[in-house]
């Protein structure tokens, strides 16, 4: 086995250093992690500090194991400084793109909020709910099914409000955390680089070509990101914009005749 290189070996104490503060010490994540567009506690600097953050060891353990994998032999290629602009340009290329898109969902949840405390009643509530809401609809049918039967009550009125509006709130003030744009960005130029490469996976019974699995990995995304399943906390959208901004640099220092470095 090779040995690990020197920016790898600095970002995995980065990371374990944040995570182990985080957890144990200080707060990080109010601060520090990526916020929505839309909340009042979203900073510019959100954008790189929160690649250092992870939701639990889990989390971090994933991302490291990736980064140990794969990034080495990327550092080797390209060097230090090289390597480590491609860790960041992915990394916050991927918190640019997730932005991007929680801001144009978000902004027709907020459109729909505005539109139902306009006119709070059971049917405009159900509407609501199947259409921005559908994950949390079956714990909420019971007073759904109250506030139908009484839908003159001010008080079921009120608490459908109050529901509307503490959902946004809540969609807005989910922070985003992780290294995983950085590292599906790591995953994508390995696959481009050494598409032939056997890889030998947990679960799969045969070896698959690195090319292959990057496809395969990047369409799953794609298709999750997509469905956009209300109960699936990852950001896969996160994830594919870590492999977008890796291609598409990829790509522009393929058209440079001289190093990047």
């Amino acid at each position: 086995m090779l040995a690990i290189t020197p920016t790898v070996r600095n970002l995995l104490i980065l990371n374990i250093l944040f995570f182990i503060v985080d957890k144990y010490a200080l707060n990080l994540t109010n601060g520090f992690a990526l916020r929505s567009l839309f909340s009042p506690d979203f900073l510019p600097f959100q954008f790189v500090t929160y690649m250092f953050l992870h939701a639990n060891f889990g989390h971090l353990l994933g991302n490291m194991f990736g980064l140990f994998m794969f990034g080495p032999l990327l550092e080797r290629v390209w060097g230090p400084k090289k390597f480590l602009f491609f860790y960041f340009f992915t990394g916050i290329g991927a918190g640019i793109l997730f932005s991007g898109i929680d801001y144009f969902e978000n902004s027709q949840v907020r459109q729909a909020v505005e539109i139902y405390t306009q006119n709070p009643t059971p049917d405009a509530l159900v509407d609501f709910m199947s259409k921005h809401a559908r994950g949390i609809y079956e714990a909420s049918l019971d007073f759904v099914n109250k506030f139908e039967d009484n839908p003159t009550n001010s008080s079921y009125i009120q608490q459908s409000v109050n529901f509307v509006n503490s959902y946004y709130q809540g969609l807005i003030n989910t922070p985003l955390v992780g290294a995983s744009g950085a590292i599906f960005g790591i995953l994508m130029a390995f696959g481009l680089l050494f598409p032939n490469t056997e890889l030998f996976l947990l679960f799969v019974p045969f070896p698959i070509k690195a090319k292959y699995f990057v496809a395969f990995y990047g369409l799953y995304e794609l298709y999750e990101g997509i469905q956009n399943a209300q109960s699936d906390n990852v950001a896969h959208f996160a994830h594919i914009g870590g492999m977008l901004f890796a291609y598409i640099l990829l790509r522009y220092w393929g058209t440079q005749k001289t190093n990047f470095y």
